[in-house]
């Protein structure tokens, strides 16, 4: 038995697992928000566009069936005329019905996928027409949660169903003795309670499926210790990963440095090669401390930012590779440099002093 497999799965899934796991297609998503989706887009559509289906409707059955009513013959030219007509009838018919159907579900899905694709699901694998795979899932939790879903759907549907045709039913005699179109109304009306009744059943029985399955898939995806710790080595051991990794440490340390050049006293340069930004305050270092350096293009970045900010700059070629090699980015300088940045911030002091009094 392998090392690791009795150790119960304990751990939330690592930011890679759910990734490859994404790759493969093993992503969660309720089938019934998008169904409920959809039937509110396709019913909302209808609502919105039934004034102009009816009259166009109405339009097409009159103009066509009044040909009934002519004597004159149904020619090859007429015929293909009705026929064209006909076609296109049903087209603006059913065109935003289906396309209002098409988009919510497309949104629906993309929204718990986050439109990722994944050609893995749609391979053939010998394992999805397994006659022991199939009686497994048969008799798995899912199918239990699947089966009490469904059963609660026909009970609430069925509820919805028999309490709204009930209220029909008893509205029918008044409807006998009413006008016809009042009573078209009233029947339509009460088709869409009905459907905003069901929609709203089927909203909380997605919502509670989303639920379901969202806590399904992490319970899938978690991990044993062993596995976490095999991960993390792989992700050391992988040397893209780890320069990646190295190029970001640089990037944020390269950044927080620039930061503190405007806090600098003085730069020490050698022209375009080495620069040494250094900072001293008497009061809370106990001797200069170097807040950035640089060599070639960010001694260049340095020097523009000390440009920006009116920092004294002071050339000098072996001072400033000397600190550069020998000092880190917010340390103080060793006591062997003390007497060559005497003497640079003393020239220092006398610039501010200059600058003060002019």
């Amino acid at each position: 038995m392998p090392a690791g497999s009795s150790e119960s799965k304990t751990e939330r899934a690592t930011p890679k697992k759910r990734e490859d796991e994404r790759k493969k297609g093993n992503i969660f998503q309720s089938a019934d928000v998008v169904s409920a989706f959809s039937i509110l887009a396709v019913f909302a559509a209808l609502r919105v566009t039934f004034p102009y289906l009816y009259r166009y409707l109405s339009n097409f059955m009159i103009r066509y069936f009044s040909y009934t009513a002519s004597k004159g013959a149904l020619t090859p030219d007429l015929s293909r005329d009705i026929l064209r007509e006909g076609w296109i009838a049903v087209l603006l018919v059913s065109a935003p019905v289906l396309l209002a159907s098409l988009l919510s579900a497309v949104l629906a899905a993309g929204a718990q996928t986050r439109f990722k694709f994944s050609g893995e699901k749609i391979k053939f694998k010998l394992s999805n027409i397994s006659p022991l795979q199939g009686f497994r899932r048969l008799f798995s939790l899912r199918s239990v949660a699947e089966l009490l879903k469904s059963l609660f759907k026909i009970a609430a549907i069925g509820y919805v169903l028999v309490r709204q045709i009930r209220g029909i039913v008893s509205r029918c005699i008044a409807m006998m003795f009413g006008d016809v179109a009042q009573s078209a109304a009233a029947v339509l009306n009460a088709i869409m309670d009905l459907v905003i009744q069901m929609s709203l059943v089927f909203l909380v029985i997605a919502a509670a499926d989303y639920l379901y399955q969202w806590w399904e898939y992490e319970r899938n995806l978690r991990m044993t210790k062993q596995e976490v710790k095999e991960e993390y080595k792989q992700l050391e051991g992988n040397p893209e990963i780890r320069g990646r990794i190295r190029q970001a440490q640089r990037k944020i340390s390269s950044r927080r440095m620039m930061q503190q050049v405007p806090t600098a006293d003085v730069v020490v340069r050698n022209p375009t090669h080495f620069a040494v930004a250094l900072r001293y305050d008497p009061e809370k270092d106990a001797a200069p401390v170097v807040v950035a350096k640089g060599q070639d293009y960010l001694a260049l970045k340095i020097v523009a930012i000390a440009e920006a900010h009116r920092i004294p700059m002071k050339e000098d070629r072996p001072l400033a590779r000397a600190l550069y090699a020998a000092v880190e980015v917010n340390e103080q300088i060793p006591a062997e440099f003390y007497q060559a940045l005497a003497e640079v911030m003393a020239w220092v002091y006398r610039l501010k002093q200059e600058g003060e009094g002019t």
